[in-house]
């Protein structure tokens, strides 16, 4: 039975219908990824499932006793108290419960008193009562996986904090069905990884919104599309959403093109002179209105974000050049020793945990920062654009127009001269958008104009500081187009994987204490080399000196050996796709309600993600034997 439905829902805001005559039902164990551009009306159709938007028509259906969380876009204003206790908010009374008992733990550490020694104790007593010691577990786990410090206070916190925390407290009351949008803004990889397994390994029931195709191919079992007012079930992956996507838009576009035809022969009819209005057919006329109605009413699909670097003449061949560079905050090493070489044509992806010191290395590789040892040597003819995290190159006050080329009504891109209002609609920008002051734009439409004025300028360097955040997947596909095409230098920090692959040539990781490590390939291939890292530095590291008459003696393959390495990459797929099956096993409602079943699979799935990864350790020593 559907834990909640939507019933021919309509909701419209003035315009055309956000919903349209919308069914959708959802499944205990289901975990569904709502897709749409941005601007499509994905939030408003959270808030409907939550009840906190009332549909103008419809039903929404919910069985009695479901329990809902949502993580919104839009933070609420009045947030108080420390991170422990806005996450144990969502746990009810119980989370009261808990946070009195963390504050008087932490009570306790300095004030030893009788009277605090008492109270501490009730409130033990009080938990093992409520049955609540696994939810204290449960909170303090989220919150050392999403980095959050228990003790900090939600008021002081940044935007992408204050979210993170929100997500915490959705997470730890574990609803009947959870709503999340977009909850991997803001997350770093690691974090993002750990949410996957805590979503798929619980069973839990859940809607969400994201553009990170490496985590809705993790954690979707279905896929639905909000596209024009229609929700569309595709269900299965991703990639045959892709496929059946293409093939319903091509469809539509043939199906328009015939009734186009239609309604332009029967324009002609009807202006056919004298002849045609002494033998009209008024049923014929009648029908001719009812093309016109039904074309006047249809949705043209929002256009693709189109886009084009302007390339600057060529830098020199060596772009950027550290040599031992290092750099602390305090006593805490952000970048130690650092020694890299980036040449003309690289494209470099930067992977780190948040707060690693990613765009402090990117301030110093560009001059903004000078190292506190070691030295950055630039090439010859730089010219550098820089999409900035914070977005601080908007002004909040200033229109979209405005922002693009400070108020001129021409641009000048590719060469030609361009009216700015027609290369913002290459954005998705109309006309009347194009007069709304920036602070009302949503995160997504911020990002668009921030490109959009960046490739208005021509560079040969191009610095992009997490550019995919609130971005539409369609929007995201265009740009990697785009950065594939690009000629120049590219520097990307990013916490998106599958846009780290798509893009990038090698990758900048930082492992701790300060070391930065150089890896060939994208996140995927760094994941394969990970366990026999290879770092690539400017200068050829120290070696023990071998006689000239002694010569090391090269090591073969055993027999043994080489049928072993003939055999890894066909176990490794094979692996691979039971360990995927495991997941899918996983969300089936059959096996989470038995628990023997529900054991077996996750064994199982424990047993591949630890042997998976060795296999690959196992390939690459003996491919790196065979290839000497």
């Amino acid at each position: 039975m559907s834990l909640v439905s939507l019933q021919d829902v309509s909701v419209a805001f003035g315009g055309p219908p956000v919903l349209n005559h919308a069914d959708f039902a959802i499944e205990r164990g289901e975990r569904v990824c709502l897709l749409g551009r941005n601007g499509a009306g994905k939030s408003t159709f959270m808030k409907v499932l939550d009840g906190t938007q009332v549909p103008d028509s419809g039903a929404v259906v919910k069985l009695g006793g479901v329990t809902m969380a949502r993580l919104d876009q839009e933070m609420p204003l009045a947030l108080t108290g420390s991170m422990f206790e806005v996450v144990a908010e969502g746990l009810g009374d119980r989370g009261r419960l808990l946070t009195e008992y963390h504050a008087a733990s932490i009570r306790v550490s300095t004030d030893h008193s009788d009277a605090a020694l008492r109270e501490l104790d009730r409130l033990h007593r009080a938990l093992d009562s409520a049955d609540a010691w696994q939810l204290h577990i449960r909170v303090e786990t989220v919150l050392e996986h999403l980095a959050l410090d228990p003790e900090a206070r939600i008021e002081q916190a940044s935007g992408g904090r204050t979210r993170q925390a929100l997500l915490a407290r959705a997470l730890v009351c574990e609803p009947d069905l959870i709503l999340l949008d977009e909850p991997t803004n803001h997350l770093d990889i690691e974090a993002i990884e750990w949410m996957e397994e805590y979503l798929t390994s619980r069973g839990l029931t859940l809607i969400f919104v994201t553009h990170d195709r490496a985590f809705l191919r993790r954690v979707a079992t279905r896929i639905v599309e909000l596209d024009r007012g229609r929700l569309v079930d595709f269900g299965t992956d991703y990639d045959t959403y892709l496929e059946r996507k293409d093939a319903m838009l091509a469809s539509e576009a043939k199906s328009w093109e015939e009734f186009d035809k239609r309604l332009a022969k029967e324009e002609v009819w009807i202006r056919t002179g004298i002849q045609a209005r002494r033998t009209r057919n008024e049923g014929r006329v009648r029908g001719l209105e009812a093309l016109r109605v039904e074309r006047s009413q249809r949705r043209e699909r929002v256009g693709t974000t189109r886009a084009q670097t302007q390339d600057a003449e060529r830098s020199g061949r060596m772009v950027i050049e550290a040599n031992a560079i290092s750099f602390n905050h305090g006593t805490k090493p952000i970048v130690s020793e650092l020694t890299a070489t980036i040449m003309r044509g690289d494209r470099v992806g930067l992977v780190g945990p948040n707060g690693c010191g990613k765009t402090t290395l990117i301030k110093l590789l560009l001059g903004e920062l000078t190292p506190q040892s070691g030295s950055i040597r630039h090439g010859t003819n730089l010219e550098i654009a820089y999409f900035d995290q914070r977005r601080e190159q908007l002004d909040p006050e200033r229109s979209v127009f405005d922002s693009i080329a400070d108020g001129a009504e021409f641009v000048s891109v590719g060469g030609q001269q361009r009216h700015v209002n027609g290369y913002l609609q290459d954005f998705l920008f109309t006309p009347d958008r194009a007069r709304t002051p920036v602070r009302a734009l949503s995160g997504g439409e911020r990002n668009r104009l921030l490109l959009a004025r960046l490739f208005t300028r021509s560079f040969n360097v191009l610095v992009l500081d997490e550019p995919t955040n609130d971005l539409d997947i369609e929007t995201l596909d265009v740009l990697e187009a785009l950065l594939a095409g690009f000629t120049g230098t590219l520097l990307l920090v990013s916490h998106d994987r599958a846009f780290l692959d798509a893009v990038v040539s090698s990758t900048l990781v930082f492992e701790g204490k300060g070391v930065i490590r150089e890896y060939v390939g994208g996140y995927t291939d760094w994941l394969r080399q990970r366990p026999a890292p290879v770092v690539v530095t400017a200068s050829p590291p120290k070696r023990v000196e071998v006689p000239s008459t002694v010569k090391p003696k090269k090591r073969k393959l055993s027999y043994k050996e080489t049928q072993e390495l003939a055999a890894l990459p066909d176990r490794i797929s094979a692996s691979e796709q039971e360990l995927e099956q495991g997941y899918v096993s996983l969300a089936d409602p059959a096996v989470v309600r038995d628990p023997g079943a529900l054991g077996a699979v996750r064994s199982r799935v424990a047993e591949l993600e630890s042997a998976i990864p060795a296999m690959m350790a196992r390939w690459e020593e003996l491919e790196t034997i065979a290839s000497e």
